[in-house]
């Protein structure tokens, strides 16, 4: 049988208990029969407390553009209005949010998806007072060497499904386990299955074969496994850090990715100072990823530049480690995004919600902005508009949640406030 897979890039088959579905969900939902299609069939959502658009020109006027009241429409795979529920259109279908806030679907921008194997005992080890290093990939590479391919396929289903039950719509996710030629081809294949936003991430460590000749496995990322991962993705990365590349390589590696069509984001700053950020701008990477120990200079080049500081908390939550301060980038006027860094090693969650959460406790974040970064600077880091937002012309990638308002997401941590979720128009929980 062949596993189903919630992110697909198609869009889904109309699911014929959908309607009943919603009515189990929602106390007060209410469904009309619809009088066309389900790929042209409209759809209001009503009875909304709180609708997050992101559209500042709409509602409070604040950046999350917040309508109270509201109600949206979607028309196949779209928002086709939104606003205040008294001025909505006549529709096909009609559900009845039961005053619970809506907010957009979660937008996770840097995910590790495809590998095998398990981490437990690092994990344990580090929590008793073992520091971090980079050299933990290397466990998972033996694991997804040895995986096969339905291996490797079951696992990513399993962890996107759980991902979607917690609201993310859209995800990035990438290679950088296998640091063979065909090991990076395959994961890149599989992860294109689920999504358009996959990304080549051969950079990930120097291949244990390769531990004496870093040269000769730069020349092998930037060359044949080039050759054979670029079809396969949009993105290409590299982690600039001690024990993994230096500036010098890692500018190599972006630019021969750029010279194939294929556009630069950064593993930068994370375990220390170094050039990661500045290269990121200098390159015009979408996204300069972890941003945690950045100096003056690294702020100002990323508050003048079009590339977005995602912020991973989940990895400073996993490895006790010292939290990025998001205040400081927010108040330079830096585009920040929020992101689960989803790996065995380092942050072993596939929740936005929590790491909103730890945003707002542990970084300096409102409700508010936090909130912001997991949707609309998500899109931003992957140069997205049609995603992070609902306003007329993006998609209809809805998280509706068993609470009034989006800050339930920071003051109830843990809660599984997530009870409805659509994607690209179809409810897919």
């Amino acid at each position: 049988m062949t596993p189903s897979r919630p992110f697909e890039r198609s869009a889904p088959a109309p699911d014929p208990t959908a309607d009943q579905a919603t009515e189990d969900a929602m106390s007060n939902a209410t469904t009309v029969s619809p009088a066309h299609s389900a790929s042209t069939a409209s759809t209001l959502i009503t009875n909304i407390a709180a609708l997050v658009t992101n559209d500042p020109s709409l509602g409070d006027n604040s950046p999350l553009g917040l309508v109270q009241d509201a109600a949206v429409v979607i028309e196949g795979d779209r928002i086709a209005w939104t606003g205040d529920q008294s001025k909505a259109p006549a529709t096909d279908n009609r559900v009845d949010a039961g005053g619970r806030a809506v907010l957009p679907g979660f937008v996770d921008s840097h995910s590790h998806l495809v590998f095998a194997g398990d981490r437990t005992q690092e994990f344990n080890a580090r929590m008793s007072g073992r520091p971090y290093s980079a050299g933990g990939i290397r466990t998972t590479v033996a694991a997804t060497r040895a995986a096969t391919d339905g291996e490797l396929e079951a696992n990513v289903t399993r962890y996107l499904a759980e991902a979607l039950r917690q609201g993310t719509t859209t995800f990035e996710t990438k290679s950088g386990y296998g640091l063979t030629v065909e090991d990076e081809a395959r994961a890149l294949r599989v992860a294109a299955a689920h999504t358009d936003e996959v990304t080549y991430l051969g950079a990930h460590i120097v291949a244990p074969e390769f531990a004496e000749d870093p040269a000769a496995y730069v020349a092998l990322v930037t060359g044949e496994m080039l050759d054979a991962c670029a079809p396969h993705a949009r993105w290409i990365d590299v982690f600039c850090e001690q024990g993994a590349f230096d500036g010098d390589q890692a500018r190599a590696i972006l630019t021969a990715g750029q010279a194939r069509g294929l556009h630069p984001r950064i593993h930068a700053n994370q375990l220390s100072y170094g050039p990661g950020v500045r290269l990121a701008v200098e390159l015009d990477a979408a996204s300069a990823d972890h941003c945690t120990h950045l100096t003056d200079d690294d702020v100002d080049a990323l508050a003048n530049s079009s590339t977005v500081a995602t912020l991973l908390p989940g990895a400073e939550f996993s490895t006790r480690a010292a939290w990025p301060d998001a205040r400081r980038l927010l108040d330079a006027g830096v585009t920040v995004a929020l992101s689960t860094d989803c790996n065995p090693g380092s942050s072993f969650t596939s929740s936005v919600p929590f790491c909103v959460a730890l945003a707002v406790r542990d970084m300096g974040m409102t409700p508010d902005e936090a909130v912001w970064s997991a949707t609309a600077g998500g899109a931003a880091a992957l140069r997205r508009t049609d995603i992070g937002r609902l306003t007329p012309g993006a998609y209809a990638d809805l998280t509706l949640l068993d609470a009034p308002s989006h800050v339930h997401l920071a003051y109830r941590p843990g809660v599984p406030l997530v009870t409805g979720v659509w994607r690209r128009g179809e409810r897919v929980l």
